[in-house]
C-alpha cells in the first residue's frame, strides 16, 4: 500500500525560510517522478517543484530561486527547501507523483507566512 506523509509545515514570517519533508512508503519511490503540489484558499492545486530519480529539479515560476527539492533515496523521502517566503506561499502543501494520481493524496501539511 503506497502512503505519503507530508510533515514541516508552520507559521513564518515573510522572508522566513521552512522545510517540508514527505516520507513516501510503497514501491513507487523508485520508480516515479515525484512533485511538490500546493493548494491556497480558492484555488485549485498547483505543481511547485518535480524532481527525478537521478534528482534532477525544476521549478514553477513564483517559486523558483527561493525553492529546492531534494531527495533522499536510502529514507524514501523527498524534501523541499523554502526560502525567502512570501504571504502568497500560504497553502497546503503536498507531495505526489507526477503526473498525480488521486490514491496517493496525502493530508499535506500547512504553510501560512503571515506577520
Amino acid at each position: 500500500q503506497v502512503q505519503l506523509v507530508e510533515s514541516g509545515g508552520g507559521l513564518v514570517q515573510p522572508g522566513g525560510s521552512l522545510r517540508l519533508s514527505c516520507v513516501v512508503s510503497g514501491n513507487i519511490y523508485s520508480i516515479y517522478r515525484m512533485g511538490w503540489y500546493r493548494q491556497a484558499p480558492g484555488k485549485s492545486r498547483e505543481l511547485v517543484a518535480t524532481i527525478t530519480l537521478g534528482g534532477s529539479t525544476n521549478y514553477e515560476d513564483s517559486v523558483q530561486g527561493r525553492f529546492t527539492a531534494s531527495r533522499d533515496n536510502a529514507k524514501n523521502t523527498i524534501y523541499l527547501q523554502m526560502n525567502r517566503l512570501e504571504p502568497e506561499d500560504t497553502a497546503v502543501y503536498y507531495c505526489n507523483t507526477v503526473p498525480s494520481k488521486d490514491e496517493y493524496w496525502g493530508q499535506g501539511t500547512q504553510v501560512t507566512v503571515s506577520k
